[in-house]
């Protein structure tokens, strides 16, 4: 039975151990369903594909239940050549109406098929803005992660030139004790452990508000006690050619682009057709009841079915519709400009990751030979003070130039884990 209650508690231990773990896939999946700014666009999307209807584009009839009632009391003076000035007052009239009344908008140039069109391109631009929001999130949250593991890295190396400043410290004691070595040697062992003590105490505070940075693009609101991997990935190889080619085709931005092009097409398209002659089509059924205290009519009653048409022909409207239409032209000549911006700076941005990624690849190549001979050199520099063959500054300068290593290897791991995801980031592919 203790047995059994010593398993059971190491699998909780280690569950709960698991559960404070926060992957990278982790993160993105929370940032998919709780970042804001994801979720707005999400409803932008939403209302773009609710608004686009055939209703909306005016191509469906309206129908109508219709009521009114007017009561009136009036006094009234008629004069007339045979009988003279006749003066009646309190006279009553009471009209009520209802009718129910279909109206339908048949033909106007064709704008309502072309305003439907519109929509349609609409709904797919909020996608687009849509997919476009959601790969800058994800590459701010990787960003944002990985920056995480590079502190903590840098807080494994400080941590690490502790446990070497601690060695310093025996082994000058001991010198210093035997008479080996005068006393400088132990005070400066002991002044770079205190300084790499606040190292890690500082190293700590930023780690906490990175990991703050992160939980707001992941968008909750909750403590920082949760850990990252210890590592940054480095397994992506692009293929500049394939990049280049597809970089127009999948670009969120392009894409973005081109589709208001579509856009302001149509709308200079829906101007132009504002000028055509439109023809709608009314009927219904009405009921009108008239009743009056006095005069020729006391009581009119009508019922029953009616139709009808109306038929417009825009004739002059103030120039309102050239100046719609000339306005058009120039937002779709922007537009077109846009494009063509757009793309020299996602093509700057490609070449831009590209440089960067070989760049920050053969920097971490160089700075692996690099940490692993300043290594070899302080583990050698420590042992040659054990046997009092050198000083503590000779292995004080061979720790800093082994943490400083440390700290350049990490960094540049950690962009060119940017360079990767920003590449991915242009192509929507994170």
């Amino acid at each position: 039975m203790k047995k059994l209650l010593i398993f059971l508690g190491l699998t909780f231990f280690t569950a709960t151990q698991a559960q404070q773990t926060l992957t990278i896939d982790d993160a993105v999946g929370r940032a998919l369903k709780n970042n804001y700014n994801i979720l707005v666009t999400r409803n932008n999307a939403d209302i773009d594909k609710a608004n686009n209807t055939a209703g909306n584009a005016g191509m469906l009839p309206n129908v109508s239940l219709n009521g009114s009632g007017v009561y009136q009391l009036n006094d009234v003076t008629l004069k007339t050549a045979s009988a003279g000035e006749i003066h009646t007052s309190d006279i009553s009239s009471k009209n009520l109406g209802a009718n129910v009344e279909l109206t339908w908008k048949l033909y106007d140039g064709g704008k309502m098929f072309v305003t439907k069109n519109k929509l349609n391109q609409i709904e797919a631009l909020g996608e687009i803005q849509f997919r476009e929001q959601v790969t800058q999130t994800l590459f701010n949250v990787i960003t944002a992660y990985y920056d995480v593991v590079r502190q903590k890295q840098q807080l494994k190396a400080i941590n690490e030139a502790i446990n070497y400043n601690r060695e310093r410290v025996k082994i000058a004691q001991t010198a210093f004790t035997s008479g080996a070595s005068d006393k400088t040697g132990l005070l400066q062992a002991k002044i770079d452990l205190n300084v790499y003590s606040e190292n890690a105490v500082n190293q700590q505070a930023t780690i906490e508000a990175a990991k703050r940075t992160l939980n707001v693009l992941l968008g909750e609101n909750r403590d920082v006690s949760f850990e990252v991997s210890d590592s940054i990935p480095l397994n992506y190889n692009p293929d500049r050619s394939e990049l280049e080619q597809k970089l127009f085709n999948l670009n969120p931005s392009i894409l973005n682009s081109k589709k208001q092009i579509d856009i302001a097409k149509l709308i200079l398209k829906e101007n132009n057709r504002a000028m055509f002659p439109q023809l709608s089509f009314r009927t219904g059924y009405y009921l009108s009841n008239v009743n009056n205290s006095a005069g020729s009519s006391l009581k009119n009653h009508t019922f029953g079915p009616q139709i009808g048409g109306t038929l417009s022909i825009p004739l002059y409207t103030g120039g309102e519709n050239r100046r719609k239409i000339n306005t058009a032209k120039i937002e779709l000549k922007s537009a077109e400009y846009n494009l063509e911006n757009t793309k020299i700076e996602i093509n700057a941005d490609l070449q831009n990751a590209l440089t960067g990624f070989d760049n920050q690849k053969r920097l971490v190549e160089i700075e692996k030979e690099n940490n692993l001979l300043t290594k070899e050199n302080l583990d050698i520099s420590l042992q040659r003070l054990r046997l009092g063959q050198t000083t503590s500054l000779e292995v004080h300068q061979a720790q800093e130039n082994y943490v400083q290593s440390c700290t350049r290897l990490t960094n540049f791991k950690y962009y060119l884990k940017i360079a990767e995801a920003k590449l991915k980031q242009l192509l929507a592919i994170l």
